[in-house]
């Protein structure tokens, strides 16, 4: 029998790439005849990049950017085996893990370093960049990604606006006379699994903007910047970003990517299913193994779970999903094409256990899994 085996990670304990290998060990053990492809899976946030550059056979590239205060960071993308395609996770340069929590504050974090990244991989030939926009710390409405890629915006005085979200309030015209020629012709793909618009009571501000270091005044403020960016990006592009859902993501680089970059917003596990081309591994399949940190009702909401099981279905096969925890109403994934959700817990367990014995976890309950699989099928011959 053929296995596809296409987990998340789960999160501050192994990566995709980690818990697949955990997963095949574990499925040869209770089936050593079957055969077992293992494709890391993400849905557009921390893991992309790695999980991608792994399914491809591809390339890291690391540079140093401007990090999401101004000062200098590490950060690293992908170049996919076809040697064609990057993939960058905003948050390797703008993400909220970059700023301390005592140092966070929207009003003047910034998006150049993703910029940056972008840019870097433009001048290196990629023809196709896939972007997750997972995690940012940041609420500029991606100018400091426009600026990086050589967009000047200006305020009343022609001066370049400073970072962060504050300043958007400030802006007053748009020259794109020097942005990087190849954005005119790059597929810009973004992996974007929220539907916030840019602005208003379900807009990036209000939502999102507590947990970067917002105080109630300055989320009314910068929702009110967001407003003013959006109606300058409106007349510019002659788009209205106001009403495309995930337009307030990451702090409205969901729409600057629309904008400056001319991208595309797609849900995040389609995105990486598509780029290391899972549905033609389920076409010669008998059963797909996935999982990630925990399941419960969210993750029918464009996690990698679900949208392994939703694809999987066209092909009528079974999709066993696991899990180190089994949240509130999980049994909700029944009905998205999850057949069995199980718990790699054995019983009452400390987190720093579990955390410690994931790996031997997962590949007992895979192995569970398949012995179970082949004494129910045995009779009916279809190992």
């Amino acid at each position: 029998m053929r296995v596809v085996i296409a987990p998340d990670s789960f999160k501050e304990c192994l990566s995709a790439v980690q818990v697949a290998q955990a997963l095949a060990q574990g499925w040869k053990r209770g089936c050593p005849s079957a055969e077992t492809l293992c494709i890391p899976m993400a849905d557009g946030g921390e893991g992309t990049v790695e999980a991608l550059v792994t399914a491809t056979q591809g390339q890291f590239r690391s540079l140093r950017v401007t990090g999401p205060l101004g000062e200098p960071v590490e950060a690293r993308y992908g170049l996919l085996g076809d040697g064609n395609t990057a993939v960058i996770e905003m948050a390797a340069a703008s993400g909220l893990a970059l700023v301390p929590p005592s140092q966070r504050n929207p009003e003047i974090t910034t998006t150049r370093g993703t910029g940056e990244l972008m840019r870097h991989a433009l001048d290196h030939g990629a023809q196709r960049l896939l972007i997750g926009i997972g995690g940012s710390a940041t609420h500029d409405g991606g100018a400091g990604m426009a600026q990086a890629l050589g967009y000047r915006l200006l305020d009343a005085e022609g001066r370049e606006l400073s970072p962060g979200g504050a300043a958007l309030a400030q802006l007053v015209c748009i020259d794109d006379s020097k942005a990087h020629p190849a954005l005119q012709h790059c597929d810009i793909q973004v992996a974007c699994d929220v539907d916030n618009p840019l602005c208003g009571p379900h807009g990036a501000a209000q939502v999102y903007g507590p947990q970067k270091g917002a105080t109630p005044s300055q989320v009314v403020a910068l929702d009110a910047a967001l407003q003013h960016f959006g109606k300058i990006l409106r007349t510019h592009f002659h788009m209205d970003f106001f009403s495309i859902p995930g337009a307030g993501a990451a702090g409205g680089l969901g729409a600057g990517l629309l904008a400056f970059a001319r991208g595309t917003l797609r849900p995040g596990v389609a995105l990486v299913a598509d780029a290391c081309g899972l549905e033609k591994y389920l076409q010669r399949a008998d059963l797909v193994l996935t999982g990630e940190g925990c399941l419960d009702e969210q993750s029918c909401h464009g996690k990698t779970p679900v949208g392994v099981a939703e694809l999987a279905k066209k092909y009528r096969l079974p999709v066993f999903a696991i899990a180190g925890k089994l949240g509130e109403n999980y049994q909700s994934l029944y009905a998205h094409g999850i057949d069995v959700a199980l718990s790699i817990s054995p019983g009452p367990i400390s987190y720093e256990d579990i955390r410690t014995k994931t790996p031997a976890l997962l590949g007992d309950t895979a192995e569970t899994l398949a012995r179970f699989w082949q004494a129910t099928n045995r009779k009916y011959h279809v190992i």
